[in-house]
């Protein structure tokens, strides 16, 4: 009997590629005579390629189906724990680990410090970092290194189109350096993207449907994504979505990119944190603690938010999602912010087109970490 690591024609690939997904994409397990119904198989061909997927661990039996007069059929289903794949949320102060098995179900989760001091724009220094905290994260969760299939890196930085070059970084200060710099030290395959983007994909796989959103990062930086359909759109110079540099105040606050007034500048967790020299936690305690003291800095903030999600659905007209760890505390007053943004509409008189994202310290590392789980699947 062929196995997986055989050479097969692309014919035979193709049919063993159906099968997997037909039983991935389904809920509940599936039987022989199910799956043969619905991809208009013959029962040898299922039967012969389902005893190559369960021979390489990859789908396994389920529980026993109803009985329709004879012995009651086994249903099969995906193994989830087959694979996992990691992904690395990286900031200048952070590691945000996640692994994920191939029902992208949360199997491990860590965030630490990187030990690097503040603005040190070196690359081959932080993946050095990143590398040694992977093998602990690793060894720590006794996560199977031979089912690992890949290493997803998150940055707040623009990539070129190829992934070969961080182009702009303002927040971690690495501008025009190798991504092999940052990945020459881990002993697996690696993928980079840019965090926002990464954070908007594993939002938009939570909406179960191929709409369209916009997704409004807001952690040390404020970026963004684009989804089309659920296909990131990248802009001619992969620039889309990078809505923190929307100017909102000709002239305003000095932003990280250089210029003035960008919504970064008004909207990042360094303006209720850093500028304060409290942590995003003790700045909300102290809101509700001391609301006269704190409250016209956060009205403050959220006028400017509403403004730059305003503009953003004017251009797009579409959903728009708000993500990044500082949502966590959002859900209190995203009443008034809804508010605030149907105010500045000539069309709408709510804005319930705005919602808080599902994971909002753990969609950027998910959703990178959905590079290689999609690639196996659509690969096998």
């Amino acid at each position: 009997m062929p196995t997986l690591n055989e050479p097969v024609t692309e014919r035979r690939r193709i049919t063993r590629n159906s099968i997997y997904r037909y039983l991935y994409q389904a809920q509940t397990p599936r039987t022989k005579q199910d799956i043969a119904q619905a991809l208009a198989f013959s029962l040898p061909t299922v039967h012969q390629n389902l005893s190559e997927l369960l021979a390489a661990g990859l789908v396994e039996r389920g529980a026993l189906q109803r009985s329709t007069g004879g012995r009651r059929a086994t249903g099969m289903a995906i193994a989830a724990n087959a694979r996992f794949a990691v992904g690395v949320s990286v900031t200048q102060e952070r590691f945000r680990f996640l692994a994920a098995n191939l029902r992208m179900e949360e199997i491990a989760y860590r965030s630490e410090e990187t030990g690097l001091p503040p603005h040190t724009a070196d690359a081959a220094a932080l993946g050095v970092r990143l590398a040694a905290a992977l093998e602990h994260f690793l060894t720590d969760f006794g996560l199977n290194r031979n089912k690992l299939l890949g290493v997803g890196i998150a940055l707040p930085a623009i990539l070129d189109a190829q992934g070969q070059t961080i182009l702009f970084s303002p927040t971690m200060a690495l501008n025009h350096c190798r991504t092999a710099d940052l990945t020459q030290a881990l002993p697996y395959p690696a993928h980079l993207a840019n965090d926002a983007t990464a954070g908007g994909y594993a939002e938009w796989l939570t909406q179960g449907s191929g709409s369209s959103l916009a997704y409004l990062s807001l952690e040390n930086g404020v970026g963004g994504a684009v989804l089309l359909g659920g296909a990131p759109y990248h802009g001619l110079n992969g620039r889309s979505g990078e809505f923190g540099h929307i100017c909102i105040v000709p002239g305003g606050l000095p932003c990280p990119c250089g210029k003035r007034g960008c919504l970064e500048a008004y909207c990042s967790a360094a303006r209720i944190s850093s500028d304060l020299g409290l942590t995003v936690e003790d700045f909300f305690e102290a809101l509700a603690r001391t609301p006269a003291q704190y409250q016209p800095l956060w009205e403050d903030y959220l006028q400017h938010l509403a403004i730059g999600i305003h503009n953003i659905r004017m251009i797009l007209d579409c959903d728009i999602v708000l993500g990044g760890f500082l949502t966590q505390y959002l859900a209190p007053y995203m009443p008034h912010l809804q508010a605030l943004v149907a105010a500045q509409s000539p069309f709408q008189e709510n804005a319930g087109y705005l919602r808080l994202g599902q994971y909002p310290k753990r969609a950027i590392p998910l959703g990178v970490a959905l590079h290689f789980i999609n690639d196996f699947i659509q690969k096998l």
